[in-house]
């Protein structure tokens, strides 16, 4: 009985890591999107900002 309860824990604790291994990817790739869209717009208007000396 000891050995189905720590398979079951065993199975459980590797499905965990698989879901969040799973979701982290796809956090970083909808990060990814979100620097790169960023990125992109803050070189469009990059030229338009002033520094403090004239």
């Amino acid at each position: 009985m000891l050995v189905w309860i720590l398979l079951l824990l065993l199975i459980l604790v590797v499905f965990g890591i698989g879901f969040t291994m799973q979701t982290l990817w796809w956090v970083a790739a909808v990060l990814l999107v979100v620097w790169i869209v960023g990125f992109t717009r803050r070189g469009r208007g990059g030229g338009r900002r002033r520094s403090g000396r004239r």
